[in-house]
């Protein structure tokens, strides 16, 4: 075995077994009693959607990164949550049951024509410009959080849920009937990535150096979009908007193991799942018996990642005109 192998062996058992071991612990962290009821019902469904809604955002960061050869992308930043959000509040507003399949879906199709609108946007002749993607990310998002905004207030089904619910995310109201939604739709995902996560690794090189290897680039790009927003789509379904857990795993977990798509995506699922449910718990109980909104927290952990980021990137490209 190489010591490469070793070493993402090594780094997916131990993300593994800390997040069997976090999981474990929030059931016991909180203010309430932690009676039999209390663990079933409320803080084992928060604990189960923290890990599905985390290992999503963590594998769509990583797709998104790849397939766009963009180190700036993430679901939140590029529009695909706010889409995916403005197409769960739509399903809510004209009958869907809040957490339902049919919610899920509106979610699902939210996201792909954020994603579409974004990408066409975005696309140049040398490829995805990254500037050009924050910033179309940032305008469909702003779009899409104006009329969330208004269909909430106008709303009685919607009105169910807040604005601020939908924009700063909260695993408040989890259920096993949402956990099993947004299983579901990250298994799919899931199998789609580690199906073309060979692919995608020629892609990375170039489309020129794709074409030349035989890889149908358009097909591929298409799939790993797809995946990518059916992995975060449903989450944002249930828990609202959740940012910068998509940017920051993928890039730990590509300078621990390398840039290999199957590997990362795998560990990318699990970083994501560990830092969501240490970040639901800081926002349970750091300033308890308030709750902060769990996106409050990601963005606090995020922000300033996202910045060095950028500068960094600013850097190798030479500045941006």
């Amino acid at each position: 075995m190489r010591v490469s192998s070793v070493r993402v062996t090594l780094v997916v058992i131990t993300l593994a077994l800390a997040l069997v071991g976090a999981g474990a612990a929030t059931l016991f962290i909180g203010a309430a009693d932690t009676t039999t009821e209390i663990i079933r019902d409320i803080r084992a469904p928060r604990m189960a959607l923290a890990i599905t809604v985390g290992a999503g955002l963590g594998v769509s960061g990583a797709l998104l990164q790849g397939v766009l050869r963009n180190p700036l992308a993430d679901p939140g930043i590029v529009g695909v949550s706010g889409g995916a959000a403005l197409g769960a509040v739509v399903a809510i507003a004209v009958g869907a049951a809040y957490g339902s399949v049919i919610s899920g879906i509106g979610a699902i199709i939210g996201g792909l024509l954020a994603m579409a609108a974004v990408v066409w946007i975005a696309r140049g002749r040398e490829g995805t410009e990254v500037v050009t993607l924050v910033l179309a990310g940032v305008a469909v998002t702003a779009f899409a959080s104006a009329v969330l905004g208004v269909l909430v207030a106008g709303s009685d089904a919607a009105g169910a849920r807040t604005t601020t619910f939908w924009t700063t995310g909260s695993l408040a109201l989890a259920t096993w009937p949402s956990v099993v939604i947004v299983s579901a739709s990250l298994i799919v995902a899931g199998v789609v990535a580690l199906t073309i996560s060979g692919r995608l690794d020629v892609l990375s090189l170039g489309e020129r150096a794709a074409h030349a290897a035989g890889v149908p680039v358009a097909k591929i790009r298409w799939w790993a979009l797809s995946a990518a927003v059916l992995a975060v789509a449903t989450g944002v379904a249930v828990v609202g908007i959740i940012v910068f857990v998509g940017l920051v795993v993928p890039h730990a977990m590509r300078m621990l193991i390398g840039p290999r798509h199957g590997a990362l995506i795998v560990a990318s699922a699990l970083g994501g799942a560990l830092l969501l449910l240490f970040a639901d718990t800081v926002a349970r109980t750091l300033v308890s018996p308030v709750e902060l909104p769990i996106g409050v927290v990601t963005a606090i952990i995020g922000a300033p990642i996202f910045v060095v980021l950028l500068r960094r990137t600013r850097s190798r490209q030479g500045g941006w005109a």
